[in-house]
């Protein structure tokens, strides 16, 4: 919907909540969700102003997977009476009569996401900043995996491992520049000849890495504080070190085209492994399957989005640049699998 609809609609959606006349202002698209979070300001009478997030499923899908914005509850209401950053959620309901789809509202947090590429606000910081940073993002990622997921019935089943691998299989068919995934069919047998048996099962973020991670701004008197762990619509039950496996891709230099070797990463992955062990306190088993999983998955994505970009689906010209890491992440998880 446009925002002068979405506006009118917040204006009464407030009416109800707030239970008195309020003004509905400063109604915007928030950047990274194809148009369908908001972020929104209400005054009151009493002269007191409070800013809001509102997530929307996107248009014209069914209210499944992804875009059901309610596994989102779910997984941040689990979250309650946690040490986890988390938004917590204001207002939330599948009542169609305010915006004709399910809904949740947050407040708005002032700060920014991890940001590392040459010239943001994290990249000339010191390294014990960034050390200090990390270990509040693997203490809360730790914090997330120790939530008992029967408080999230919502999320379902556990996904099993093997599904974990298989599920990739339809976006591999229809990915673009396939010579650069030669080595898939052998990345995916050795990735189910080697299912991990007994590693942990619970809440899992499902795109845990520096832009989903919110944080105070720094100023000379202090350095930044993760404020939230945000974005959660990937979230589900399942592998746990699927998570600790996703970051450390991220970050993993050895997984990346040579030519883009100078990309800013936030921490190596041994620190980031060695802060989560800190903060989880048990040993990580088959943490390299997972490494390799996330680098597997992400080749996989690559060339799908690729795919979609070319044919003017989702256009993002970003993938023509991560298309080169195609190959050299699928190597990296065949040497991660020994």
């Amino acid at each position: 919907m446009d925002l002068d609809e979405l506006a009118r609609r917040l204006e009464a959606f407030c009416r109800a909540r707030y239970g008195s006349d309020v003004r509905v202002f400063d109604v915007h698209t928030m950047p990274g969700h194809a148009g369908f979070s908001y972020g929104f300001s209400v005054a009151t009478t009493s002269g007191d102003t409070e800013s809001w997030f509102i997530r929307l499923p996107p248009p014209n899908v069914n209210w499944r997977g992804t875009a059901d914005v309610l596994r989102q509850v779910a997984a941040l209401d689990a979250l309650t009476d946690t040490n986890v950053p988390h938004c917590r959620v204001r207002w939330s309901g599948d009542d169609l009569e305010w915006f004709g789809c399910p809904y949740f509202v947050v407040p708005k947090l002032d700060g920014d996401v991890l940001r590392l590429g040459p010239g943001e606000w994290a990249s000339a910081l010191p390294e014990h900043d960034l050390v200090t940073m990390g270990r509040q993002v693997m203490t809360a990622l730790a914090g997330i995996h120790r939530v008992d997921s029967a408080r999230a019935p919502y999320l379902g089943d556990p996904v099993p491992f093997n599904e974990d691998v298989e599920r990739w299989d339809r976006f591999y068919e229809r990915a673009a520049d396939p010579e650069c995934l030669a080595r898939v069919p052998d990345c995916r047998r050795r990735l189910l000849e080697t299912l991990p048996t007994d590693a942990p099962v619970g809440i899992f973020h499902g795109d845990f890495q520096t832009s989903n991670l919110f944080f105070s701004m720094p100023t000379p008197e202090r350095s930044p504080e993760l404020l939230a762990v945000i974005d959660w619509e990937l979230t589900g039950i399942g592998a746990t070190l699927n998570d600790v496996g996703w970051i450390c891709t991220f970050s993993d230099r050895d997984a990346w085209a040579k030519a883009t070797s100078g990309r800013p990463v936030f921490l190596d992955p041994e620190t980031l492994v060695a802060l989560y062990v800190e903060a989880y306190g048990d040993p990580l088993p088959d943490l390299n399957w997972f490494r390799a999983l996330a680098a597997y998955k992400f080749a996989i994505i690559t060339g799908f989005n690729l795919s979609l970009h070319r044919r003017g689906k989702r256009v993002d010209p970003s993938w023509e640049v991560t298309k080169n890491s195609m190959t050299p992440l699928i190597d990296r998880a065949l040497e991660l699998l020994g």
